[in-house]
């Protein structure tokens, strides 16, 4: 799909190396551009949520805010009025309570994926993942990070780079995602890395804050 007019030049640089991305992987059933909401950085997530083209993703992570819920539903319209699936990070009753469309789960949390796939066979279920083991099962894809040095919680974490990446990519099991330090003048760069699509914060939220 390309982006109609009115969309600035990063927008279409992401949303075209992530499409591009997508279907060289053979993954054309999942989203491929994933926003990641965050408290602090994305405080309207909703705003960026609404201008996201049809078939993108957000990943909505409430991180305990007492406005969650709040928060949530405001998401849910927006991405249901955009076509957009929505994620919520780790918290199935949340998910649930917003109508989502799945749940992306902490590195930690992976091993729950079966166990939820059991319970919600419809959901979309995607987990974090920074290169080493992991338990797969039950998992739609893996969001890896960081490939490019990148800030909030992966800024201490040595970047994979490229070669890295897609050595990591190549032995999953499940279609990984690019996650960290993206930015629209860099996305060429993961061409033929295996990546199944990109995500963002600080980038997307950017690149589709407003109209050209």
């Amino acid at each position: 799909m390309t982006l109609p007019d009115g969309y600035s030049d990063e927008a279409r640089a992401l949303w075209d190396a992530a499409t591009a991305l997508n279907r060289q992987a053979g993954a054309v059933s999942l989203p491929p551009l994933l926003f990641f909401t965050d408290p602090e950085r994305t405080p309207r997530p909703w705003e960026t949520a609404a201008r996201l083209p049809a078939g993108a993703g957000v990943v909505y992570r409430a991180f305990g805010r007492a406005d969650a819920a709040t928060t949530g539903r405001r998401l849910r319209e927006a991405t249901r009025q955009a076509g957009v699936r929505l994620l919520v990070g780790l918290d199935m009753a949340l998910a649930e309570a917003v109508q989502a469309d799945g749940l992306h789960l902490p590195e930690r949390a992976a091993g729950q994926a079966q166990a939820i796939r059991a319970a919600r066979p419809d959901w979309l279920l995607t987990a974090a993942w920074h290169g080493g083991s992991i338990e797969c099962a039950g998992l739609d894809a893996l969001v890896l990070s960081p490939v490019f040095s990148a800030g909030g919680a992966s800024a201490a974490r040595p970047a994979l780079g490229v070669e890295g990446f897609r050595d990591r990519a190549e032995a999953a099991g499940p279609p990984v995602y690019a996650l960290g330090g993206i930015r629209a003048g860099d996305v060429g760069a993961l061409a033929g890395s295996g990546a199944c699509g990109l995500a963002a914060v600080s980038a997307i939220q950017a690149a589709f804050q407003a109209l050209a």
